[in-house]
């Protein structure tokens, strides 16, 4: 039989039943459908039917495998597009282009999953580019109310996150959007019901320009609760949109880069300042002048390690050793100065940030909590001529001179004559124990006005060794013009002034000598280099200047290279590695709850 016979045999045997096999099937598996594709087989007209065999390029997946567009065959079997084949049901786009077998496009599936693209470069099986994969899901968009809480005339409400862009048309529109960082005036309506909820200005903050580094928006409405509340509310229910935690926006900013940990715990400082002299210095912080100081450091330590990995991968090198290792060993070691210098700040910066720890003590009835009532202007103790009134420990928040003072009245120190008196002795004296300055307060009429009498007198209440001490001597109007001059010193060489708590006579005198003794306790914040502010910041530099010495230890004064210089080089990363934890460029995880739980909500 001719080819010819055998191939018309072959289109009557084959392509008509396989056109035909394929019965209908639900209009809800459209997959199945697509066998009618298998008819690329009648393409075998003549040997060019030969080329049909590219239909097999359709098996690329399923739809469902969405990325089925791919299979269109190379571009030089196009010739094949002479047998179009017989329709296949509806939907299946392959036939119309070259004759794959397009017709496997499944029933589809969840969006996402790459369709089975061919082998790359096999002619005529062109990749599949595929869809790209569903993307993640979107980060959070938090919110919450940033102003204080409670009445007042604007509360800002704020929000951050992929969805805030929404949330703000969703409020605050139309006519949409305003142009960034520009106050618009919008009426805010409630999306689910229409309502009106208030009149405010919005103002929109695309990412990254934005304090978290998001896209953000903020609302300014008036400072009513119940505009508060429906705001917020509204904001709750739309879809994507949750309260945010407390310092959740600030934790943002520093995962975004916005923020090292220093600036951070300079802004929750500016927060909560409460004197001037804390705004100064919470405000240095933020800036990042502390974080630069430790940035330089580490700086200087990535070079030290630098050349001591140099010298030991080329150690053999000649003279090498004698050029780098003394370089390094003096920067070395001057750092480690620096920093212990910087460690001997006297708990400057922690005291200016918490607060002097001032405590009121004396013998009972001397007047100090007639002292505490008259320095915060205002009746806070109870004043009684019975010895032994005061019992607990009273703490009363001050500003004096733009510091902050923590002053303690306590109880009056004698022998204990009850139990409950005995307690409120031991609370007396563990409170002086933690004193940063001590106010001695003494009867003017019962103490010599010698400095032997007054030293003795001072000595009887045992102020902590090394504690800053001012000697009050109260009742001065009881004198009747005579006593101490003001400006006499007892034999420790601690001050002393004259007052009287009845009239205020002295008063004046009083607050310029706190002050000054505060000035010395908490230092110029504008002045020198930033301050210590955290007791994790003493323990990360305390833990450095160690490995530093440690490295100094190894090298030797000489800077020859007989210890071990692997070791040597070790030490210097533990040094730069405890650097980096006080700014969080370096394991910062297990610390950012503790510093951010601090913050309020909206910050």
């Amino acid at each position: 039989m001719a080819l010819s016979g055998i191939v018309r045999a072959a289109r009557g045997r084959w392509a008509r039943p396989l056109s035909c096999a394929v019965p209908p099937v639900g209009t809800g598996d459209r997959g199945h459908r697509g066998h009618t594709g298998v008819r690329v087989y009648t393409g075998h007209t003549g040997d060019r039917g030969h080329t049909g065999v590219r239909g097999h390029t359709g098996h690329t997946g399923d739809r469902g495998h969405t990325g089925v567009r791919g299979h269109t065959g190379g571009p030089g079997h196009t010739g094949v597009r002479a047998v179009p084949g017989v329709p296949g049901a509806p939907g299946v786009r392959g036939h119309t282009g070259a004759p794959v077998d397009t017709g496997h496009t499944g029933v589809p599936s969840a969006p996402g999953v790459p369709g089975h693209t061919g082998a790359p470069g096999v002619p005529g099986h062109t990749d599949v580019p595929g869809v790209p994969s569903a993307p993640g899901a979107p980060g959070d968009t938090i919110f919450a109310l940033s102003s204080a809480p409670g009445r007042c005339g604007v509360a800002v409400i704020r929000a951050s996150g992929p969805g805030s862009q929404g949330a703000l048309r969703s409020l605050a529109g139309p006519p949409g959007l305003p142009p960034p960082r520009l106050l618009a005036l919008r009426s805010i309506r409630d999306p689910r019901t229409a309502e009106t909820l208030d009149r405010g200005l919005v103002v929109w903050f695309p990412g990254p320009h934005s304090f978290t580094g998001e896209d953000c928006a903020e609302l300014h409405v008036h400072g009513g609760p119940a505009v508060i509340s429906g705001v917020l509310g509204a904001l709750g229910r739309l879809p994507g949109l949750r309260p945010a935690e407390p310092g959740e926006f600030s934790l943002r900013a520093f995962r975004r880069g916005k923020l090292d940990l220093t600036a951070a715990e300079g802004l929750r400082d500016l927060i909560g300042a409460e004197t001037e002299a804390q705004r100064r210095q919470a405000l240095r912080q933020l800036r990042g002048e502390l974080g630069a100081l430790y940035g330089t450091w580490s700086r200087a330590l990535t070079q030290a390690l630098a050349h001591i990995e140099a010298l030991i991968d080329f150690s053999e090198d000649d003279g090498l050793g004698e050029a780098v290792l003394p370089r390094a060993l003096g920067a070395v070691r001057a750092l480690e100065r620096e920093i212990r210098a910087h460690l001997r700040d006297g708990r400057r910066g922690e005291r200016l940030r918490a607060g002097v720890r001032a405590v009121i003590a004396g013998p009972p009835n001397a007047g100090k909590s007639s002292l505490l009532n008259l320095l915060c202007r205002r009746p806070a103790a109870i004043v009684s001529p019975v010895a032994g009134t005061t019992r607990d420990v009273l703490e009363v928040p001050l500003d004096i001179g733009g510091f902050p003072l923590l002053l303690s009245d306590t109880a009056g120190l004698r022998d204990p004559r009850d139990p409950l008196e005995r307690e409120g002795v031991t609370r007396a004296r563990d409170r002086l124990c933690q004193a940063d300055l001590v106010l001695a307060v003494l009867d003017v009429t019962s103490v010599s006005p010698t400095p032997g009498s007054l030293g003795a007198a001072l000595a009887a209440l045992q102020p902590p060794p090394d504690t800053p001490c001012v000697l009050v001597l109260n009742k001065a109007d009881l004198l009747g013009g005579q006593g101490v001059s003001p400006s006499a010193t007892c034999a420790q060489g601690h001050p002393v002034t004259l007052l009287s708590c009845k009239t205020g006579q002295g008063l004046e005198a009083l607050l310029e000598l706190l002050g000054q003794q505060l000035a010395q306790l908490c230092g110029n914040p504008l002045l020198g280099s930033p301050s210590l502010t955290q007791t994790r910041h003493s323990r990360h530099l305390e833990a450095c200047a160690t490995a530093l010495s440690r490295f100094g230890d190894i090298i030797g004064d000489t800077g020859d290279i007989s210890g071990d210089l692997a070791v040597a080089a070790e030490q210097l990363r533990v040094a730069r590695r405890e650097l980096g934890r006080i700014t969080g460029s370096v394991g910062a995880d297990d610390i950012l709850d503790v510093i951010f739980r601090d913050f309020c909500v909206g910050k």
